[in-house]
């Protein structure tokens, strides 16, 4: 005979793992916003550069903001030492770094 599933079980499951993920993705841009020293902008001025980067439509722009993003994450590997990395990578991200020109995302 078969065993019988246990949906509310097996939902409750994946909604905490949703939840989890989210508060870790949440903790992560943190982290990548005080590592790049964007914290030292004021709330309103990060959202701005954030929303406008969103609605670029200057591909070039975006991948040089791609390629400044992967390059600040690279260098960062180079360190020894820090938190644990920002990216999920395994590389270990420390705070006070340089200012990088985006976060290596592009929309």
């Amino acid at each position: 005979m078969r065993k019988v599933r246990d949906y509310d079980a097996e939902l409750k499951a994946l909604n905490d793992k949703a939840r989890s993920l989210k508060a870790k993705r949440v903790e992560q841009l943190g982290q990548l916003v005080a590592a790049t020293g964007a914290d030292a902008l004021d709330a309103e001025t990060l959202a701005g550069v954030l929303l406008d980067g969103i609605a670029s439509k200057d591909l070039a722009a975006k991948e040089g903001w791609r390629s400044k993003g992967a390059a600040f994450f690279q260098r960062r590997g180079r360190k020894s030492g820090g938190d644990a990395a920002i990216d999920g990578s395994g590389v270990p991200a420390e705070p006070g770094g340089d200012v990088a020109g985006g976060s290596g995302r592009t929309a």
